[in-house]
């Protein structure tokens, strides 16, 4: 089994996952592209101590970006919904 901090590399703060996170108990991270739906599941719940209920997983291709004529890419990386059971939050992430 991978440590749990190899897998979760940091929580997404935007618009729609503050939404997601307030409305819906659905937590927002980035994680390791290397990482699957299973070992997103026990990273959350051995770090949070918590019981998660569903895990959704996305890729997303890094940007290709210009600074004048040179031109460079920022990585991939991938990002994980991560659905509670009814009730449960993380106290460490709440506002």
């Amino acid at each position: 089994m991978t440590e749990p901090s190899r897998v979760i590399l940091s929580h997404v703060v935007t618009e729609k996952a503050e939404r997601l996170k307030a409305e819906q108990s659905r937590y927002t991270f980035k994680v390791a592209p290397t990482a699957n739906k299973i070992q997103v599941r026990e990273a959350v719940e051995r770090l949070f101590k918590v019981h998660v209920r569903e895990v959704r997983v996305m890729n997303y291709l890094g940007k290709t970006r210009r600074m004048g004529r040179f031109a460079g890419r920022r990585p991939d990386w991938k990002k994980a919904i991560v659905t509670l059971k009814q009730g449960e939050r993380i106290e460490s992430l709440e506002r």
